[in-house]
């Protein structure tokens, strides 16, 4: 695991509450979400195209996700970018969540361009989110919090449904 994985998985834990699943008990959803108007408002503005958005997801600890169009992508795969209520924690994948082990393996397989992924992740670290792997999210879920799911992952406890 590198220093920078350590990092990431030490704010996971941090960010875990089992008494706050869905939200931190700091959540505010006012400042959430101007925070994800600025990111739409980036990644429209840096991909010269209309970007669509789901926002406020009821019953889960996502709060919202971005789709960049294939059309405005060089590979011509959409991007989606899902953001946590917690944290602003954020995943970005080619085409959708699980249809790749992480943008490496998208990017190997030719459907996500590395520009186009060095854009999305500047407007997230721009506007001061966390970008969390989804490889890493896809690991066993290792915190206090009582998942009802199989086998509870990193991406059921911080995206997940309720």
């Amino acid at each position: 695991m590198t220093e920078c994985e350590a990092d990431l998985v030490a704010l996971l834990h941090e960010l875990d509450d089992p008494e706050w699943l869905e939200w931190p008990r700091s959540y505010d959803r006012v400042v959430t979400g101007a925070q994800f108007d600025g990111l739409v408002a980036r990644l429209e503005g840096d991909f010269a195209s209309p970007c669509g958005n789901e926002r406020d997801t009821q019953d889960s600890s996502e709060y919202g996700r971005v789709t960049v169009p294939a059309d405005a992508t060089v590979c011509g795969t959409r991007i989606v970018v899902c953001v946590s209520k917690f944290g602003s924690l954020a995943l970005v994948c080619a085409d959708n969540p699980g249809a790749f082990l992480g943008t490496g393996e998208a990017q190997a397989e030719g459907e996500l361009d590395a520009t186009d992924l060095d854009r999305v992740s500047r407007a997230l670290s721009d506007l001061g989110y966390a970008i969390v792997p989804e490889e890493l999210l896809e690991c066993d879920y290792a915190g206090p919090s009582r998942l009802y799911v199989q086998r509870p992952t990193w991406w059921h406890r911080f995206f997940g449904s309720f």
